[in-house]
């Protein structure tokens, strides 16, 4: 056979499975959509941008319990090796992070066990932040709820409720642990009562913070993660950028992490909006 013969011939095989894995991949993206129906939740509106809601996690972050929750040790350098590879160690509950129930919880959901379609979520975010920039100690009540539902509806089935209460301004300082001299933090956080109106009164997934805590700094009982994780929902730690966010309207993605048992993890959360 020719070398024009063989050349063409290739082509042809190429070209025909070129068709086959698109007919394929058309075939199975069908069949992925039609798996999801009905479990996606509904968003308010088509979304025109993607906004980060994640610090960049970094040794320096700061930590609950006071000490680095991060170390990258370069054990491959791409001048001497030709390629660049990190080992990473990190605490679970370290940077932009979620709780999975198994956290507070003997026998709750590991983050591996979340359903995925429980991580995206309508939005609603509760503005805090006058109140907190005159006490760091301030907690999101059920009036902030009956006022946020007041002015935007009934917060819709499956949604993530967010604590926005400007702390994350304060994530390079020592000011987002804010510890008195006693070592006790003041920063805020949820009102157990407001927790409890959630669990209530509405089909929730999930609370989020922008602080270190869902429960606020200077809780002894951990009142708010004893009630929520237990029931079978998440919550996120330490969110970015919630300033950039409408009220209601956006739509909350949680790249959570996937390891077996895991108690939570460090997360790449965006929004859509």
């Amino acid at each position: 056979m020719c070398d024009l013969c063989v050349i063409t011939s290739v082509k042809e095989k190429m070209l025909s499975r070129r068709g086959l894995f698109k007919a394929a991949a058309v075939g199975s993206g069908a069949v992925a959509a039609a798996s999801l129906s009905g479990t996606l939740p509904a968003m308010a509106q088509a979304p025109t941008k993607v906004m980060d809601l994640t610090h960049e996690l970094s040794e320096d972050f700061p930590t609950f319990g006071g000490v680095p929750g991060f170390i990258a040790e370069k054990v491959f350098d791409f001048a001497k090796d030709g390629y660049n590879l990190y080992n990473l160690t990190i605490n679970e509950h370290t940077g932009t992070h979620l709780d999975a129930p198994l956290h507070f919880s003997a026998d709750g959901q590991s983050v591996a066990e979340i359903p995925v379609e429980n991580l995206v979520a309508p939005l609603c975010v509760i503005d805090i932040k006058a109140r907190a920039a005159e006490n760091p100690d301030a907690q999101v009540t059920p009036d902030d709820l009956n006022a946020w539902i007041s002015a935007h509806g009934d917060i819709p089935k499956g949604a993530c409720v967010a604590m926005n209460s400007g702390w994350s301004a304060h994530a390079a300082s020592n000011n987002f642990r804010n510890a008195d001299d006693g070592g006790v933090m003041h920063f805020p956080g949820f009102h157990i009562e407001a927790v409890q109106m959630l669990m209530d009164d509405a089909d929730v997934v999930g609370i989020a913070v922008d602080s270190l805590s869902l429960d606020h700094g200077i809780s002894q009982d951990f009142a708010v993660h004893y009630a929520w994780l237990p029931s079978g929902r998440w919550g996120l730690e330490c969110m970015a950028n919630l300033d950039a966010l409408p009220a209601s309207g956006a739509t909350l993605i949680v790249g959570a992490p996937k390891h077996r048992g895991g108690t939570g993890g460090p997360s790449r959360v965006m929004a859509m909006v």
